[in-house]
């Protein structure tokens, strides 16, 4: 399946990805992007990999999600012929606050 970043994860992703290489460089930056982008493709593989977000249980729509690495996890949907990726979420934040990001 397709996967689609709406522009809030594409931002999320970015701004970590500069908060990265600005503290570790540009090697520990390229690995981080390197995760996103296999998980990715993974999640477009592999559509029900992802759990059911606890989160985002009372919503109409079910929302997935799946650890990039011990820090992140992808918040998506399937919706039809494609997934949508809701949010780029760093898991040491107040989880209320993702509720509140994801439409």
């Amino acid at each position: 399946m397709k996967v689609v970043w709406m522009s809030l994860p594409k931002r999320q992703v970015r701004e970590a990805a500069k908060y990265i290489y600005k503290e570790f460089g540009k090697k520990v930056k390229d690995d981080f992007m390197h995760e996103v982008q296999s998980t990715s493709r993974l999640i477009g593989r592999s559509p029900n990999i992802g759990m059911v977000e606890p989160l985002l249980t009372d919503r109409t729509t079910m929302y997935r999600s799946f650890v990039v690495n011990h820090l992140n996890k992808i918040v998506y949907s399937i919706v039809d012929d494609h997934i949508e990726v809701a949010a780029f979420w760093d898991v040491r934040r107040d989880p209320g606050t993702l509720a509140s990001q994801v439409k």
